[in-house]
């Protein structure tokens, strides 16, 4: 496995990352869990992400890294914990990394980040969002100081609010999630170039936009329960469905080494639940960038939806799979 320098932190993480949302207990056995991270670190694997908020993801994370003969780079969040939580007191966020420090069985923490710093409506991290200060900054030099935590990064989902944030120079690392793939860019107008200037390491999630670019959904792009679907992104889909035929790669081959093919991209993260998945995404990875006639194929059929069309749901991927489950504009 290709390994590459995160950003100023120093850290030679590799090109494919083990996303840890889906060892939890509510997504898989702790036993495939075991197996499918066992796996990723014999095929050298070193980069894995955690967060409180990802059910019992530390825990399970913590118990299968344990006596492993290779060592790991271990990246968690905070945010969501202790409840009720309050993203100013600086007591909670401690007792949050010293929770996460006991579940991983770690002495520090390579990599902490601040989990969704971009939605003020979801964690009143900032008190003043402009200058970018806020308690959590305090707690994040003091437990750097204290050797606790390594390096500091942002984790979150919207590209100019991220943008901002990366430009305080105030961060090591930023993680962006479902807004680089096949078919969705925003991340690379503001958000790369933002954190490439500022000298931070890139980390791209949700590759496959959480299972929508995942495998092929035919038959509910033409439910008729998929009424919420826009035409233009149904035949997005399906010129990509063509030109995946076309070339012989499947979906998640393409979706990992497209990533993987911009310059700004440090790590990829995957989710893998089980062994078998974590080899089909190794083995993509250890492919390489895609040819560049390839991307340009991918390029024109991203453009043909250049933006996402009122009432899609953000996670798109659920609701591809359950089309009659949709609940309205925004949604999941």
């Amino acid at each position: 496995m290709n390994q590459t320098q995160l950003g100023k932190t120093g850290l030679s993480v590799s090109r494919l990352g083990f996303g840890g949302l889906f060892v939890a207990s509510f997504a898989t056995q702790f036993a495939d869990a075991q197996r499918a991270v066992a796996c990723a670190v014999e095929l050298g694997i070193n980069y894995f992400d955690t967060a409180p908020g990802y059910g019992n993801s530390e825990e399970v994370l913590g118990q299968a890294l344990r006596g492993m003969p290779h060592p790991v780079i271990l990246s968690t969040k905070l945010g969501g914990r202790p409840q009720p939580f309050n993203p100013q007191n600086k007591a909670g966020l401690r007792a949050s990394v010293e929770e996460s420090l006991r579940l991983l069985g770690r002495e520090h923490i390579d990599l902490l980040m601040i989990h969704e710093p971009d939605r003020p409506g979801q964690y009143a991290w900032w008190t003043d969002m402009v200058n970018v200060t806020g308690p959590v900054l305090e707690l994040l030099d003091e437990l750097k100081a204290e050797g606790k935590i390594r390096f500091t990064g942002l984790g979150g989902t919207t590209t100019t609010e991220m943008a901002h944030l990366c430009r305080s120079g105030k961060f090591d690392v930023v993680l962006t999630a479902f807004n680089f793939s096949l078919l969705y860019r925003e991340a690379a107008l503001e958000v790369f170039p933002a954190a490439r200037a500022a000298g931070m390491g890139v980390i791209v999630g949700s590759p496959l936009q959480q299972g929508a670019l995942a495998r092929r959904y035919d038959q509910e792009l033409d439910s008729p329960a998929a009424f919420w679907i826009s035409q233009a992104r149904r035949e997005q889909f399906k010129a990509l469905y063509r030109l995946s035929d076309e070339c012989g790669l499947s979906l998640p081959e393409l979706g990992i080494r497209f990533v993987l093919s911009h310059p700004a991209v440090d790590c990829v993260l995957m989710g893998a639940r089980s062994v078998a998945e974590v080899k089909q995404n190794v083995a993509a990875t250890e492919r390489g960038p895609l040819p560049a006639d390839l991307l340009r194929r991918l390029d024109e059929i991203a453009a043909r939806v250049p933006y996402r069309p009122f009432g899609e749901p953000f996670g798109l991927g659920w609701h591809l799979g359950n089309p009659a489950g949709y609940k309205g504009q925004g949604a999941g």
